[in-house]
């Protein structure tokens, strides 16, 4: 017997996701159709010009920004952002550097940290339970 194999796709929302792309941001054919995992791979390895320039200059999905800033997603929205924002304006808010902005990369810092501790701790656990 021979199995079937079908076609893996999957939304535009879901293939932007992956790409790290603002999705009203891509092409109109990009958003209408449906994106094969082969398509989603040909993207990553290949990136026409489009994904370079969108990439490069945004607009930028919110993990994007978050990342770029240093903060966390709900700390965005904590500081009143809640769009996409392009490379340019998210240069602006590393120049300004908000009240919001560095006390929310502290708030990440000391996360990190945390995060850091607990890690270690577990693995001295694990070392010295085995």
């Amino acid at each position: 017997m021979k199995s079937h194999q079908t076609t893996q796709t999957m939304k535009p929302a879901t293939a932007a996701k992956k790409l790290g792309v603002y999705l009203p941001a891509t092409p109109a054919e990009f958003q209408e159709g449906v994106v094969s995992r082969a398509e989603l791979n040909e993207l990553q390895a290949n990136p026409p010009e489009w994904l370079h320039e969108l990439r490069r200059t945004g607009p930028h999905p919110r993990p994007v920004v978050a990342a770029k800033l240093g903060v966390s997603i709900a700390g965005l929205t904590r500081g009143g952002v809640t769009e996409a924002l392009t490379t340019e304006q998210i240069d602006a808010l590393k120049d300004e550097k908000p009240e919001w902005l560095e006390k929310e990369r502290a708030t990440q810092a000391e996360v990190r940290k945390e995060t850091a501790r607990l890690k270690k701790r577990d693995a001295e656990r694990a070392q010295r339970d085995s």
